[in-house]
């Protein structure tokens, strides 16, 4: 490597480190912190989140500080004639563009590594420590707003006060699942055991009544009713697993796809040599083809879920690209200048591609293979203009 790859890269490597360190600092603070403080964490729960929540940041920020690096960096060597000293000197431009290419691969390489291994390990930590603390999230949002409501389990709980760890004069509404009746529970005080590896909530209550959908009442003296934890019950999305396990996802879909294919042939068979052409009924066939939709569409998940990894993984690079030649040719221009007039088209045009690309992918309108990567394409296309532009001048 020579003074000038090593002069270039020391400068990207400082503003690129300052530059991260700054906009990730600021959406902790102003983004992550003032959001897990809504939803009732503590000081020392958002300590324990932080380390893992970090990391879940990355991947979004790298591309566009990257861009930012490179404008303030080439907009400077461009705005203070250092350009135009290395032409003059009879040294190609591609020589002083080449550390940050070749630093833009490594931060994809590990923007990828990021977005398969480390976040979906943080945000299983992340659960893991909300979880611990629950008993003390659940009991200071009650002690904040005096109600509590988890619509998805139809449990709702309003309190007089909170003293300690009981509940005084507590009103638990149950909907019951897939029926609009609902079971009201009061009691003079009431506790909650929250047990983890059981992953329920123990409620007693002293002096209860229950209330039944029928109008029914019974009175309880001492007695435990369990409740489902509010955790994550179906199974994680595909964006917080990682690619071996999402192949096998895709694995397990086609299995399931065949499978269920296969039964159906078997029972149609069967029914037409019995006679029982009751299995051949629309409504069980409907079930079938539910199914099958089923795992179709979380095959397709899983699908676009590795590409649209892959390719904004490697948007750092073709950020790089981009922004390297474009601050060159606007070297006379403030960097945030040349920054904004950078990143506002691929605001506008490249993220919405991405966007309407993942969804055609999802839906089988386009194979994700190729949809995922035409945004990258595109910039690409842009890049090789503006290097003419700059290796020709």
């Amino acid at each position: 490597m020579t003074i000038l790859h090593r002069y270039v890269l020391r400068q990207l490597i400082w503003v690129f480190a300052l530059t991260l360190l700054s906009l990730t600092g600021m959406l902790v603070i102003v983004g992550v912190i003032g959001e897990a403080s809504k939803n009732g964490l503590g000081p020392q729960q958002i300590r324990d989140i932080l380390p893992y929540v970090v990391p879940s940041l990355l991947p979004f920020t790298i591309p566009a500080t990257f861009l930012l690096t490179v404008c303030v960096v080439y907009g400077r060597l461009a705005g203070d004639n250092e350009i135009t000293a290395i032409k003059a000197a009879g040294i190609n431009v591609m020589s002083v563009l080449w550390p940050a290419y070749i630093a833009a691969a490594v931060l994809s390489l590990g923007t990828f590594w990021l977005t398969d291994q480390v976040i979906p390990w943080a945000r299983s930590n992340v659960e893991r420590v909300i979880l611990t603390a629950m008993e003390d999230i659940f009991l200071g949002i009650l002690k904040e707003k005096n109600h509590f409501s988890d619509p998805d389990r139809g449990i709702a709980i309003s309190v007089r006060a909170i003293e300690g760890s009981k509940l005084i004069e507590p009103h638990f509404r149950y909907k019951l699942p897939g029926s609009p009746n609902t079971v009201n529970i009061t009691a003079r005080e009431a506790t909650l055991q929250f047990d983890l590896e059981q992953q329920h909530v123990m409620l007693s209550l002293v002096e209860g009544q229950v209330v039944l959908p029928g109008g029914d009442q019974a009175n309880v003296a001492d007695e435990q009713y369990p409740f489902p934890l509010p955790i994550r019950s179906k199974a994680p999305p595909p964006r917080d697993l990682p690619i071996s396990q999402l192949r096998s996802g895709m694995r397990l879909c086609r299995t399931e796809r065949e499978s269920l294919d296969r039964r159906q042939v078997i029972t149609m068979a069967f029914a037409l040599s019995h006679g029982d052409f009751g299995e051949l009924s629309l409504k069980k066939q409907d079930l079938h083809t539910q199914k099958s939709n089923e795992a179709t569409e979380r095959y397709r998940k899983l699908y676009t879920e590795i590409h649209s990894r892959l390719a904004l993984a490697c948007s750092c690079f073709f950020f790089a690209l981009v922004g390297s030649p474009f601050a060159v040719l606007q070297g006379r221009r403030q960097f945030l200048t040349s920054f904004a007039l950078c990143f506002i088209p691929i605001l506008i045009i490249y993220y919405p591609i991405v966007l309407v690309m993942m969804n055609l992918g999802k839906d089988a309108v386009i194979d994700p293979a190729i949809g995922m990567w035409i945004g990258n394409l595109g910039m690409g296309g842009a890049a090789w203009f503006l290097l003419k532009r700059v290796l020709k001048h």
